[in-house]
């Protein structure tokens, strides 16, 4: 465990995604700062609706936990965090899941691999209506139309305890098999028991209310409780 090591698998993170993605036709964009890759993504959805699986990376920079590795007296190697967090590539896996539609999946390319799976519930609803033949009509992340009694009754279903189960083998069937085995791969895994464990956070989507910065979110929001 030292610093070239660490190095080398952020290097080896990037050569093997980016010859995977040549060899399978997936298409990586490196987008600027700014940019909103969900809005981009969406221009690249597949057409075919039975598609399951990867269909683009789109690449950005941000802060990330990014450790760095000192000697201490015994030659023993220390670990610390660099302060403050560097701006490193980070890799966004946009995918087709059968339940759960466009899901977003963002990896750090340094070790530890920090990672956010990003999923709409709204999706979700609207795939499982459409499979128990509850009519729905959804415009953008809004559902607009349909028999709204059954829709929300759908809805509270993720409210359940089991609902933690699904988000957690969602996560797990796309991030061991198509992102971190750019990093690690299957038999890397299994031998060093890297595993995740996953926090949950409830964002919103606004039509007409975009918030750049924390501070004037924090004005408007109680006005809206």
């Amino acid at each position: 465990m030292d610093r070239e090591h660490l190095q080398r698998l952020a290097g080896r993170f990037s050569r093997r995604l980016h010859a995977y993605a040549q060899a399978h036709h997936i298409l990586v964009i490196h987008c600027a700062p700014g940019t909103r890759k969900h809005e981009v993504a969406e221009q690249y959805l597949p057409q075919d609706p039975t598609f399951e699986g990867l269909f683009l990376i789109s690449v950005a920079k941000a802060p990330a936990l990014v450790w760095e590795v000192t000697k201490t007296k015994t030659g023993a190697p220390h670990l610390t965090r660099k302060q403050p967090w560097p701006y490193i590539n980070h890799y966004h896996f946009h995918l087709i899941d059968k339940d759960w539609g466009h899901i977003t999946i963002k990896i750090s390319g340094h070790p530890p691999f920090g990672v956010q799976p990003m999923l709409n519930g709204h999706e979700w609803v609207d795939r499982h209506a459409r499979r128990h033949a509850i009519s729905a009509e959804k415009e953008g992340n809004c559902f607009v139309g349909g028999s709204f009694q059954a829709l929300d009754q759908l809805a509270e279903t993720l409210r359940e305890p089991h609902a933690i189960g699904r988000l957690t083998e969602v996560c797990d069937r796309w991030i061991y098999s198509s992102c971190l085995c750019f990093a690690l791969d299957l038999d890397e895994q299994a031998r060093s028991r890297f595993r995740y464990r996953y926090s949950c956070y409830q964002l919103e989507y606004s039509r007409n209310l975009v918030f750049r910065r924390g501070t004037t979110l924090d004005q408007v929001y109680p006005q809206c409780q």
